[in-house]
């Protein structure tokens, strides 16, 4: 039993630091465009449009994240299910003039349906899901064409549909602007839910030492606590001094905490990281691994379809070239985030980490002017770096150099968090 829990101890330290290492990198991306840019990078109006064109790259990571769990599994198709989401809302909204809302629903259902048939044959048929996913890849890019006819770009969409994820919401402190900011009540939101963060990791802190599990360190937790709310407020801050907060970032975070909660908290998501741990361990110990793989895949295509409507709003058409390489955006930022190739590793947080990573470098270097060739070698050289990461840490190879690290972080902050200790535990 002590090994058992020296063990998780060991895993929890190495998920935290690897998370922490990809939080520390997307900081010095994003000072290092700061400065490369001159200050273009995190002006108000780009941080937004930061945030709209990197949402559906969100939702698409959380889907990607549950296939990873079981097992390194990936899903090649999401592109191509975005594109045909997208061509169904075109000819439902924009041809049939159906009503948006009804459409929307509409639209879901059929992507919940692509994620059954799928879910089913690499479930329960067995066919791999590289294959299957491959297929499904050239079946629904073909079918877009076919619902497009023959490739037609349908546009534009109606203002009920594009107010789902282009619009932003207004302010609802009556003129009572803060710091002169265009939307105060940008700044509110995110003050509250900094508390919020707050409170739920220090709680939670203090429920898992009280039941005898493994915890991080103190200093960690505040240190995690500390960062991510500064963050928040500073990004909440940039908002409200353009338009306020865009409406899909309700979308977003909806998503997020839905998926955090089901991935940490619940039977099922701890079934999911049993599944990609040891398949035949977890399937011996009771776990229902084949309805698992089939969950995770009915999920990823709701997600591509909800993704699919997001990004339509986005460019306000159903393009037959939408969805063009978004799978591969989708893997690189879980593997970026710090999920494991094998499988049985990863977070939400860490899937949201490895978005924004790649979507700064997008926004920095077409700031920049570097040339499309020259980002995807860039963006190819970063993917290859998060995994070698990963592969050299199950090794154990750095561990000599993070100890040394985590001593003088110790040494130099150590008093510091044993005066926060104290007041936690008080």
């Amino acid at each position: 039993m002590i090994q058992g829990r020296a063990k998780k101890t060991m895993a929890t330290g190495s998920s935290n630091l690897k998370q922490y290492m990809m939080l520390l990198m997307l900081a010095i991306i994003i000072i290092g465009f700061q400065l490369l840019t001159e200050g273009k990078l995190l002006r108000p109006m780009n941080v937004s449009n930061i945030i709209f064109q990197n949402a559906y790259v969100v939702i698409l990571a959380v889907g990607m994240l549950m296939c990873i769990l079981t097992g390194g599994n990936i899903d090649l198709s999401v592109g191509s299910v975005v594109a045909f989401i997208g061509s169904c809302a075109g000819t439902f909204i924009i041809s049939m003039k159906w009503n948006p809302q009804l459409s929307m629903l509409l639209c879901l259902g059929i992507a919940i349906g692509i994620g059954i048939w799928q879910g089913f044959l690499i479930a329960y048929v067995r066919i791999p899901p590289f294959i299957t996913t491959l297929a499904g890849m050239l079946i629904f890019r073909g079918l877009t064409l076919r619902v497009l006819k023959g490739g037609v770009t349908l546009a534009p969409y109606p203002p009920a549909f594009l107010g789902f994820s282009t619009g932003f919401f207004g302010d609802f402190l009556g003129g009572i602007n803060p710091f002169g900011l265009s939307n105060g009540t940008s700044l509110v939101v995110g003050v509250i839910l900094c508390a919020l963060f707050a409170a739920y990791q220090i709680i939670g802190y203090n429920n898992r030492r009280r039941k005898g599990y493994a915890v991080e360190s103190i200093w960690s937790l505040l240190a995690r606590v500390v960062i991510v709310s500064a963050g928040v407020i500073a990004l909440f801050y940039l908002l409200g001094q353009f338009r306020g907060i865009p409406t899909v970032l309700l979308t977003l975070g909806v998503v997020l905490l839905v998926y955090t909660f089901i991935t940490a908290n619940t039977v099922l998501g701890r079934h999911l990281y049993a599944l990609g741990g040891n398949e035949k361990a977890a399937r011996l110990s009771g776990v229902k691994t084949k309805r698992l793989l089939f969950l995770a895949y009915v999920n990823m295509a709701f997600l591509a379809g909800l993704a699919g409507l997001v990004f339509g709003a986005r460019i306000n058409a159903a393009s037959p070239q939408a969805g063009m390489g978004f799978e591969l955006d989708a893997i690189a930022a879980c593997f970026i985030g710090g999920a494991s190739a094998y499988g049985g590793i990863g977070t939400v947080g860490g899937a949201l980490i490895g978005a924004l990573i790649m979507g700064v470098l997008n926004n920095g270097m077409s700031i920049m002017g570097v040339e499309m060739p020259d980002q995807q070698v860039i963006k190819g050289f970063v993917l290859l770096a998060a995994v070698a990461f990963d592969v050299i840490s199950k090794q154990r190879l750095l561990v000599p150099v993070f100890d040394r690290v985590r001593h003088w972080v110790k040494r130099l902050l150590g008093p510091v968090f044993d005066r926060a200790r104290h007041w936690v535990k008080r």
